[in-house]
């Protein structure tokens, strides 16, 4: 097979879209992003790669807190515009119709639209270059009852994620396998 050597880049996809809300009271933002993941277990800790010059990353920083939104494939439009427009100019809120809910553990509101909500307190920053790594460790975790399955469990079909490729959404895909069918007997 020929392969194509390239330059260093960030090569790793799909990445999955989330809308990071950030701040308090009429500052409080939207902030789009994929570049986010899973860091520890315990205590349960996410990243999320921002910026220094967006809109958000002060509200970020100086407010110590942050909750990670998981939007559905129907919500791509708001996600898109959430990613493309700076909180500097619009009511990101307002412009998408999204409602804000209070958390339990953190003073940032939540998008109650969306089905996943993850309350974070920032742990760490972590200036890397272009961007800086915000950790949050997660102090709770809202999930709409209408997208869990019978076992309690996020159902992906009703949650109806989708991800970027840096250039596209594309909506996600059939299920392959259960984690750990290939040590099954």
């Amino acid at each position: 097979m020929a392969k194509q050597v390239r330059e260093p880049g960030t090569y790793l996809y799909p990445l999955p879209v989330v809308l990071v809300s950030c701040g308090v009271g009429e500052e409080a933002n939207i902030i789009a992003l994929s570049w986010v993941g899973t860091l520890c277990s315990t205590p349960p800790m996410v990243g999320i790669g921002v910026r220094p010059e967006r809109h958000s990353h002060p509200l970020i920083r100086d407010v110590g807190e942050f909750v990670v939104n998981l939007p559905t494939a129907d919500q791509v439009r708001a996600a898109d515009y959430c990613g493309r427009v700076s909180g500097k100019a619009v009511d990101k809120w307002n412009a998408c119709g999204f409602t804000r809910a209070a958390g339990v553990r953190v003073r940032v509101p939540l998008i109650a639209e969306c089905p996943v909500n993850i309350e974070c307190c920032l742990s760490h920053t972590i200036s890397l270059g272009s961007h800086d790594l915000f950790i949050g460790e997660v102090l709770a975790v809202h999930v709409d009852e209408a997208v869990l399955d019978e076992g309690g469990w996020p159902d992906f079909a009703r949650l109806a994620p989708f991800l970027y490729t840096g250039r596209d959404y594309w909506r996600l895909g059939e299920r392959l396998a259960p984690a750990g069918f290939s040590v099954k007997s």
